[in-house]
């Protein structure tokens, strides 16, 4: 059954990328909680874990464009060194942010450095690949109203609030 929107979904998940290696990994001391309907998982997955009994595991394999999307060589941009501060020491696969004209932020890495000339990849670092999702569904329960107000899980394994 697809799961019904302001839900609180807990999972665990192992996130592979195409060549095995696991890039991110929750346990069951640490485990992953998301507000259903509202934009915090890959559609996708969130779709696949609506078919997943609780205490059920899955093993999900997303290809690039139900993931973070195919590679684009558009995305590459080359600019002057001078656009970074001058203190700034640069290196291949840091990852800056940049702001965008309409108040956005746009993650990059820088791709290569060639004296002055500063390649940067505006692609999210996991496009362009199949990754492979270990998932096991532990809870599934219906927000609270302060949840919802916040947009955000609150107690184990969601959003803690720090005072």
């Amino acid at each position: 059954m697809p799961l019904k929107k302001n839900q609180v979904v807990t999972i665990t998940f192992e996130l592979k990328n195409q060549d095995g290696k696991i890039i991110e990994a929750t346990s069951k001391d640490n485990p992953f909680s998301f507000i259903s309907g509202a934009d915090q998982v890959l559609p996708m997955l969130e779709h696949i874990i609506g078919e997943m009994l609780i205490g059920s595991k899955r093993v999900v394999v997303l290809e690039p464009e139900n993931a973070y999307g195919i590679y684009e060589e558009d995305a590459i941009q080359v600019v002057d060194r001078s656009e970074f501060p001058q203190e700034s020491e640069l290196k291949v696969g840091m990852e800056f942010i940049a702001d965008t004209p309409d108040g956005g932020q746009m993650p990059f890495t820088i791709k290569s450095i060639n004296e002055n000339n500063i390649e940067l990849d505006f692609n999210h670092p996991l496009a362009g690949q199949q990754l492979t999702f270990d998932i096991e569904l532990l809870n599934l329960r219906d927000a609270t109203q302060e949840e919802l107000a916040h947009g955000h899980v609150h107690g184990a394994g969601g959003h803690h609030h720090h005072h």
